[in-house]
C-alpha cells in the first residue's frame, strides 16, 4: 500500500520487515508493530529513536489499515517508495565480468509472481531481476515485498525498455536462456551447454554469466525475444498441464544454474 502524501510504501510480513531492518535500516522511516514483536525489532526501534523517527505499538486492526493487508504478521514498516533504475551498460558489464546470474522478465504482469521470483533469486544467489518498463503488473508493491519474504533486500531490481534489443546485446557477453514450453532442448541439457561454452573459451574454468528469460504465463516469450536468446529450454512434464507457474519455473531453472 502506497502513501502518496509521504511518498512511502508499506512493507509488511515478519520476514520482509526483519530483512529490511537488518540489511537496509536506513530505508525505514516509520515502524508499526504489535507489542509481542518488540523483542525481534528492538534494534531498529532504537535506531529509529536515534534518528527521531517514530515507531508505534498497534493492534491488528490498525496494522491491517496501515498496510492494506490482512497478512501483516504483526509488523509494518513504511519505507521510501522504491525507485527502480534503468539497467545500464555498466550493470551488464559487471554481470558478465563477475559471472553473475540474473533474470529478465517479459510481461509477467503479476506482483505476487514477482515477489515469488525475487525470493527464489535471493535463495539461489541471483543478483539481478530486470523488468520490462511496459509491464504495469510486475512492480514493487506491498504484496511483492511480502511474498519475497525478505528477498528484496538481496536482489538488484532494474527496468529495461526493449528486452529483445537488450538480449541481443547481452548474448555477446552472457549465456541467455529463454524459457519455452515448445523448445527442443530440455532444462537437463543446461550442464552440457554451459560445459560447451567453457570449453570454447581460453582456460575454460568458469561458467559464463547467465540471464534467465521468463515470459507471460499465457503468451510465453515474444518471437523477437526468443530469437535474441543464446538457447531455448523447456521443463519436461506429463503434458497434462501446458506449463508451470512462472515463479515455479524460475525456481527450477535457478537451481540448475546454481549447480553449474
Amino acid at each position: 500500500m502506497r502513501n502518496k502524501l509521504t511518498a512511502e510504501l508499506a512493507v509488511c510480513g515478519f520476514n520482509a520487515v526483519k530483512a529490511a531492518a537488518d540489511f537496509h535500516p536506513e530505508k525505514i522511516n516509520r515502524l508499526f508493530l504489535r507489542e509481542d514483536r518488540l523483542k525481534s525489532f528492538s534494534v531498529i526501534c532504537g535506531r529509529l529513536a536515534e534518528r527521531k523517527r517514530p515507531y508505534k505499538f498497534c493492534e491488528d486492526e490498525e496494522l491491517e489499515r496501515i498496510s492494506g493487508s490482512a497478512h501483516h504478521e504483526g509488523v509494518v514498516a513504511m519505507i521510501l517508495e522504491p525507485v527502480t533504475e534503468r539497467l545500464g551498460m555498466e550493470d551488464l558489464e559487471d554481470w558478465a565480468r563477475e559471472k553473475k546470474t540474473g533474470i529478465v522478465l517479459c510481461s509477467v504482469e503479476n506482483d505476487h509472481n514477482l515477489g515469488a521470483i525475487v525470493r527464489s533469486a535471493a535463495f539461489f544467489d541471483c543478483s539481478y531481476v530486470v523488468i520490462s518498463s511496459d509491464d504495469s503488473g510486475a512492480c514493487l508493491t506491498t504484496s511483492s515485498y511480502r511474498v519475497a519474504e525478505g528477498g528484496m533486500e538481496h536482489v538488484t531490481i532494474r527496468t529495461m525498455e526493449n528486452p529483445a534489443a537488450f538480449l541481443k546485446e547481452a548474448s555477446r557477453l552472457l549465456l541467455t536462456i529463454g524459457t519455452d514450453v515448445r523448445a527442443r532442448q530440455r532444462i537437463g541439457d543446461l550442464r552440457d551447454i554451459a560445459a560447451g561454452m567453457k570449453a570454447g573459451k581460453a582456460g575454460g574454468a568458469e561458467r559464463p554469466g547467465v540471464a534467465l528469460v521468463l515470459g507471460n504465463e499465457e503468451k510465453g516469450l515474444p518471437r523477437a525475444v526468443k530469437d535474441a536468446c543464446s538457447v531455448l529450454l523447456r521443463i519436461p512434464g506429463t503434458g497434462l498441464m501446458e506449463s508451470l507457474n512462472v515463479a515455479q519455473a524460475a525456481a527450477l531453472f535457478l537451481h540448475e544454474i546454481y549447480e553449474l
